[in-house]
Parts: structure tokens; C-alpha cells; sequence
């Protein structure tokens, strides 16, 4: 993308394939710190770039020593691990510090993904570029960017606000405000909730729930926040999430009457919406549930009305 030489490239690039000069600060005879993005979930996806670095500096220092070693061992590396996480991040930032000044490289990763992205690492970054030590990043596996591409939704302007807050008042007010496509993780205990606050307030508001990307059971279920909400209701999230939103939209009216059909111009009455879900996949009961809630309607008197829908038109009932 942007231009550079490849021939070029490779002569300022050492045999350990990554860049030996002097990058992101001054660094001199100095050592220096290599952020390296991992693997989120296969570990098939670590770039050469990074497994060469991994080889051959000084010190490892990641966030969980026995996280790391697995994809070490997996590819035949033997390195000094140290931990760095966010319980010691600030006390460990000045002893790597003072190990890079009197030359030592530093590889800092992650257990997943990039570094200081939701994770630990800023402390010694901000560390490293304070006394002129050389900060260099060596991209790869990312999260935000897989679910952002896998979404379908628009990624020509996106915002990634790391995990959502606990609060739902807080939540609401983020979510409600995103003009552009909204990239976040969420707690797959907190998903149900977070989607449930969703659909009331845009129940077609479109969302993409990524969850175990590039993992055994991966799942990238997209809709709108009124079926992704109805079908997590029915069925337990698991595993690591990422969820990606569409732009919000005005909020639409509430309090629809459950018999009325269908108008231009102001959506579907709860019926309808609640046969949407179903067509989509959805149990018939929890998904009734959630349309109540949305609509202030009687759950059971819309799952008799959908039950009863068929038996009216000569059909089964669900």
C-alpha cells in the first residue's frame, strides 16, 4: 500500500527477518522493544516475521508464561519468558527498561491478538518511547479486524471501543451515539443483556456476533438486534465475542398493539415481528419473550396468536 521496495526492504532486514535499524525512536547502541501480535485462536496464524523475532531476542515478556510457551512449543522455540501483565505491568516496565538500555531486546506479547488492544503493554511502550528506546511492531492476528471483515457491515469508517461497559445506562449511551460501524468485545455472560438493550432500542438495528474466531467453533452469526437477541436468549453464549454494530438509527416507536398489522411506514405489529423471528430460526416462546419486552405486549397472548395463526389458515400450529 504504500510503496515500499521489496529489494530495499529486505537489505535494512537482518537473517532473523525482522527490522534491525533504529524506528520508532532513537535507540543508538541500545536495545530495543518488538510488540508482536499472536494468534487469537489457531495457532497456525503467527507470521514468519514474528517467529523469527521470537527466536532470537533477549527476553519474552508476555502475559501469561504458560499461554505463550504452548505456541513456542508448537513451533520449536526456546526462549527466557518473563511475565507482564496488569498486575505487575508497571513495576515490570522499569526492569525491562533497564535490561534494554544496556542492550537487551525485548519481544512483548499478548496471549491473543495484538498487544495493549484490550491488553497489557502501554505501560512499557509509553516507558521505552520516554527514554529514547526503539519501539518497533511487528502486525498480525487481530480480532477487531477479522469480526469487522467476517460482520458484512460497512468498514470504510469504523470505531473500535475495546469491552463494553458493565453499566447499562453507560452502555446505552455508547451504543446509542455510534454514527459509524462499532466494533467491541462483550462478555459472553453479558451478551444476552446487552443484545436484549439493543433491540429496544432498534430492533432492526443490523449486528454480527463473532465468537472463537479462527478457533475449532467459530461462529459468526449475523441479523438484526431483535433475532440475534431472541436466538442468544434461547441459546447460551460461550467462548470469547466480539460484537460488531451497525450505525445507530433514530429510535422507533415502542408499545405496538400485538393484533395490529403491518403500516407503511412504522414497522411490523409485534405479530409480525415475532413471525419474523421464528421464519429466521427462532424459538417460538423465548422469542416471544423478548418481542414482549420490546412491546409491552402479553408474551403468551403473542404466542397464541402465532400458534393460532395456522389453525385459522388450515395449518399446523407450532
Amino acid at each position: 500500500m504504500d510503496g515500499e521496495n521489496p529489494a530495499a526492504a529486505s537489505s535494512e532486514r537482518g537473517s532473523q527477518g525482522y527490522s534491525i535499524g533504529g524506528t520508532a525512536g532513537g535507540g543508538g547502541g541500545h536495545g530495543r522493544l518488538l510488540v508482536c501480535a499472536t494468534p487469537i485462536g489457531n495457532l497456525e496464524d503467527v507470521t514468519l516475521r514474528v517467529l523469527a523475532a521470537l527466536r532470537e531476542v533477549d527476553i519474552v515478556a508476555c502475559e501469561d508464561t504458560r499461554h505463550t510457551k504452548v505456541l513456542l512449543d508448537r513451533h520449536g522455540i526456546a526462549a527466557k519468558l518473563v511475565s507482564y501483565h496488569e498486575h505487575n505491568e508497571r513495576a515490570r516496565a522499569a526492569e525491562l527498561v533497564e535490561r534494554m538500555r544496556v542492550g537487551a531486546v525485548v519481544a512483548l506479547v499478548s496471549d491473543a491478538g495484538m498487544p495493549l488492544v484490550s491488553d497489557p503493554g502501554f505501560a512499557l511502550v509509553r516507558a521505552c518511547i520516554e527514554v529514547d528506546l526503539a519501539v518497533e511492531v511487528l502486525p498480525g492476528p487481530s480480532s477487531v479486524s477479522t469480526a469487522l471483515v467476517a460482520s458484512g457491515l460497512p468498514a470504510e469508517r469504523w470505531r473500535f471501543v475495546g469491552f463494553l461497559p458493565r453499566k447499562a445506562a453507560e452502555r446505552g449511551r455508547l451504543l446509542e451515539r455510534a454514527e459509524e460501524t462499532l466494533v467491541a468485545f462483550e462478555s459472553p455472560r453479558r451478551l444476552t443483556a446487552t443484545l436484549a438493550q439493543l433491540a429496544e432500542r432498534d430492533p432492526d438495528r443490523p449486528l454480527a456476533v463473532c465468537r472463537e474466531l479462527t478457533k475449532l467453533h467459530e461462529e459468526v452469526r449475523r441479523g438484526t438486534a431483535a433475532e440475534l437477541a431472541a436466538y442468544y436468549h434461547a441459546q447460551a453464549p460461550r467462548g470469547e465475542v466480539v460484537l460488531v454494530l451497525g450505525p445507530a438509527r433514530p429510535a422507533r416507536p415502542v408499545g405496538l398493539d400485538p393484533a395490529r398489522p403491518a403500516r407503511a411506514g412504522d414497522g411490523a405489529g409485534a405479530v409480525d415481528a415475532l413471525r419474523e423471528l421464528v421464519d429466521a430460526g427462532a424459538r417460538a416462546r423465548p422469542a416471544a419473550k423478548v418481542v414482549a419486552k420490546l412491546t409491552g405486549a402479553s408474551a403468551n397472548e403473542l404466542y397464541r396468536q402465532l400458534t393460532d395463526a395456522p389453525r385459522r389458515e388450515g395449518g399446523e400450529a407450532l
